[in-house]
Order: structure tokens, then sequence, then C-alpha cells
């Protein structure tokens, strides 16, 4: 059984720019033994190699209960036996994590106001619901803002309106993005009553039949292709005995001008709803207009795997420094002509691959470590982080033992950074440790360079930060080291931003991984400084996380 996580742990977000506080025994310490020949160890050329393995049209783009998850977790055993960590889980490297997948037919189409509008171009619906068959229909539209019901900001869009049968029509993001006022949730940092998913889940929670998100770039932080990528296609769930009941019927995205004609089929200007929406609670019947949709999934119960390997430690053995990265990415797309295959090379073969190297520095160290180092490589982060939320409530270390959590997930491959961007700077001690390691290398800590992104709630750190475990997720930040970096990334960048969650995600020799490996060489050491320290890094105390 999933544990419900509490929305109260959820709705603050990211605190951009605060400097994290540190206890009078809770400082840094150096490391007892001399650990630079497996800093150095960590080295550009084996990061490639299993970049490249990882992310090889052999192992078809990772997709969870694959054949390319076949590869993957034979791979990545065969690399941690071979230096000589043991399984994680009592004899087996393997933790189990059932899931159920749920295609939707792509030959369907929302009908409103009398007009179709096509799956993929205008449109992309699905249903949560482990169901072969869910609909809307005439379902009444009502346009609820941000969608928030969220008490400590005293903001609910669901005031005095009763969406039951009803299909709600929400915002992305949340009012402090829009408004850019600091005062308003968290101004321009996205927190989790942003989130797609939380808008969700608040629609179920209300009762509603559908629920439609408008998708707009800059809110959202990524395009259209994204949202077309990412949600046709298998969508993979929990096994849940309720079969997902609790959702609404249907869930989905319309674009931005298809927004604007539905707003005005109702006799509303979509910008003006738009402000009025940022203003406070606010929510609105969008005239005559109803949905309706039928939506027909193919239903498929299957196992896929999180991945586990341990270095024991000797006085300590029982506690642990966790690194974790998600191994999976999209699959592949039978139905695209020519290149089916989503790489997903940067997202997350950069990662997965520096799980290995970060490994093998620890097993090249001249002495035990006190504390024991795990390594955790989970399953299906694309599809809503659910093998890190499966893992923790379900742990194998318990979080009591679990002394804190780094997180590596889309490397830098854009060359050499004079900042280390942490995303969350402020939310604990960690950021101490880090400070530390990266002034060695003559690099300063820097807040989230996209903090509309809300992207600490984007990644499978945020499932350990949910249930207690202090949780770093920090990579090179926006600030070349030299002008060679610059003029690289003024190239570069363009096309990584193009190929997220796209078909061109592959690796190319035009990347730049020496900014990748010092970040890996920074992780590293905190890791052994947590493991051999007589200290416990604490949550800042403005961080929702203390609770």
């Amino acid at each position: 059984m999933i544990k419900k996580i509490a929305l109260s742990l959820l709705s603050a977000a990211v605190l951009v720019g605060c400097v994290a506080t540190t206890s009078d025994d809770s400082s840094p310490v150096s490391s007892s033994q001399d650990i630079s020949a497996s800093y150095d160890s960590i080295n550009t050329a084996q990061l490639i190699e299993h970049v490249k393995v990882l992310s090889s049209d052999e192992f078809g783009g990772r997709a969870p209960s694959s054949e390319g998850e076949k590869l993957t977790l034979a791979y990545l055993t065969e690399q941690f036996k071979a230096l000589g960590f043991q399984p994680g889980n009592g004899d087996s490297f393997l933790q189990e994590v059932p899931l159920v997948s749920i295609e939707a037919s792509t030959d369907m189409s929302l009908v409103i106001g009398g007009k179709s509008y096509q799956q993929g171009t205008d449109m992309v619906m699905g249903s949560a619901r482990i169901s072969e068959l869910e609909q809307l229909k005439n379902s009444e539209l009502v346009f609820v803002g941000y969608g928030i019901n969220a008490p400590e900001y005293n903001w609910n869009d669901y005031k005095d309106l009763d969406v039951k049968g009803k299909t709600v029509v929400i915002l992305v993001n949340d009012p402090g993005f829009a408004t850019q006022d600091p005062e308003l949730f968290t101004g321009n940092a996205m927190t989790y009553y942003g989130r797609w998913t939380y808008k969700y889940e608040e629609a179920s929670r209300q009762g509603a039949e559908g629920a439609i998100i408008i998708h707009e770039t800059a809110p959202a932080s990524y395009g259209w292709s994204v949202v077309k990528n990412s949600w046709t296609g298998p969508q993979f769930s929990f096994q849940r005995e309720d079969l997902n009941k609790g959702r609404v019927a249907v869930e989905g995205w319309i674009n931005s001008d298809v927004a604007t004609e539905l707003f005005a089929k109702a006799g509303l200007d979509f910008a003006e709803m738009k402000e009025l929406a940022a203003q406070g609670s606010f929510n609105v019947d969008m005239g005559d207009l109803d949905a309706s949709i039928t939506v027909k999934n193919t239903i498929k119960n299957s196992i896929s795997y999180n991945f586990i390997a341990t270095l024991p430690g000797t006085i300590k053995a029982d506690e642990h420094i966790l690194y974790s990265a998600h191994w999976d990415h999209l699959g592949t797309d039978l139905t695209k002509e020519g290149d089916q295959i989503y790489n997903g090379a940067r997202d997350n073969a950069t990662g997965t691959a520096a799980l290995i190297e970060v490994a093998e520095a620890f097993a090249k160290l001249p002495n035990p470590l006190d504390r024991s180092v795990t390594f955790l490589a989970v399953t299906a982060e694309e599809q809503g982080l659910l093998g890190s939320k499966f893992y923790a409530a379900n742990p194998i270390i318990p979080a009591a033992k679990t002394v804190a959590n780094i997180n590596m997930d889309a490397l830098n491959v854009n060359g050499r950074s004079a900042d280390v961007a942490v995303y969350g700077l402020g939310q604990s001690e960690l950021d101490n440790f880090l400070t530390k390691a990266a002034a060695k290398q003559n690099r300063v800590i820097s807040g989230d360079p996209r903090p509309a992104a809300g992207i600490y709630y984007r990644s499978d750190h945020f499932a350990f930060a949910n249930v207690g475990i202090p949780a770093l997720y920090a990579k090179g930040g926006a600030v070349p080291a030299d002008q060679a970096t610059a003029d690289l990334r003024a190239k570069l960048d363009p096309i990584l931003a193009k190929c997220y969650h796209g078909l061109c995600d592959q690796y190319s020799d035009d990347w730049d991984l020496t900014g990748a490996v010092e970040d890996m060489q920074l992780f590293f050491e905190i890791g052994v400084e947590l493991s051999e320290a007589n200290v416990w890094p604490q949550w800042s105390k403005t961080s929702e996380f203390s609770r």
C-alpha cells in the first residue's frame, strides 16, 4: 500500500536565496583519510562510456517493464558487483515496484461547443483510473483559476462551488508567478500548488468529473512538445485496490490557442480571466460549454524494479548516506516514423552513469567508512516519481537511519560552471557541506536559476524530503567558468532545451562533461564527510520539511 503524501508537507515553495543555518556541532568536518586518489578517479572518459551504453538504441529508451529495463538492471548489477558493492535488499540488488500501465487510444477527440479537438495537436487527454473505458458526457465546464485550495495562503478557488459531475479548467503554476509579487505565495518560485500533479489531485478531492490544465510555455517551464511526448503512450501508476477510482474520470491538457477559443465561446476574455484569477480565490462558469470525450485504455499490470547496492560501513553500518538517480526514460514509440526511441541520454543516463562513477570512487577509498553508503537507481520517475515514492513508503533503510539523500538528475553536459546551483537553497544544512566542498574548486553556490519551474518538487529527492530525510539536489549553475564554455553554451543550450523529453536527447560528441565530473566530485566529498562525521544534517527551521 502506498502511503499518501501529506499535503501539509507539499505546500510551500523552494526557499530561494536563503542561507541554511548550522548548529554549533554540525559544521562540515574534514575527512580523516586521504580521498584525493578516489576524488580524481571520477573522470569524463568513464562517464561517457556509461552514458553511451545506457542511452544506446539497444536499451530502447529504458521504459519501465520493458526489455530496456532488463538490460539496464543487468548493467547496473554487473558494474556494482565488480566494484565490490553488496546487494542492498537482503540478498538482492532489486526492489519490486508493482505498476500498472494505462495507455489511452489515440483515436479520440474532445468535443466542446460543437467543435472536435484532436489528441496531440490541440489537447492531450487520458485517464488515471485503472479502467478500460472512461468518458465525459456533456460535462459542464467551470474555470477554477489556479485550482488551488490553500488555507495557509487564504486561497480557495473552489470556494462556494460544487463541481461534482463537472469538468474544471485550470491554469498551470500558481499566482506568485503570474504577478511576480514576492508576498503572494512565494513569488516567482513555484510551490507544490503550482504543479500539475497537485491540480489533478485537488480536482479529484473536490469531486470533479474531469480536469483540464491550460498549457502555456512560460508558467509550465516547458513547451507543448513535452506535454505531447510525456503524456501520450503508456502511463504508469501504482497497482491500487481502488483502481484509482478516486481520481477524476478524465484528465489532461489543452494548448493556449484552444483555451483562448473556448473562453471566447463562453463570452469570456482569456487574458482578463487570468488577471482576475491571480488576484484571489476565483471561479466562473463557462457559459453553456460542456465537454464530451471517450477514453479507451489498454491496461497491463507489471512489475518494475528499483536497484539498490550498498558499501557497508564499520562502526555505524546501520546508518546510510543515500545517493539516488532515476534509470528510466520514455521508451520507444512505435507510432512514429523514422526515429522511435527516446534515448534519454541526458535525462537520465547521465545521472545513472554518475551513480556508477561516484560508487567507484567510494570503492577506491584507502580505508572503510564508519557509515554505509547506498546507491539507489529508481524506476518510473518520468511517470510521477513513482519509484522513489514507492521506496519512501516501503523503505529498505528506515528514514531514521538515512543520514541524507544526494540526488543526481540530468547532469550538466555544457562544460564547467563557476557556481553550483542548489535547487531548494536554504532547505537544510547540506548546503554548508556543499559550500565547503565547492570552495575547494574555487566555486560558489547559488540559488535555483529557474525558481518558477518548481524543480525541487520534480525529481526523486522530493520523495525522500517528504519523509524527513535531508535531501540535496544541485548541479553546475548558469555562470560559465570561462569564455570557451560560454561560447559552447550559446551553441548547445538551445539544442538541449529543445531535446528535453524529445527524440533528440542522445549523446553528442559536442557535449562537455567536465562540469558534470566536478559536480560528482563535490557529491562524493560530501558523502565521505557525512559518512565519517558525528553529525546529522538538519532541516532549516524555515523549511516545510522540518516538520
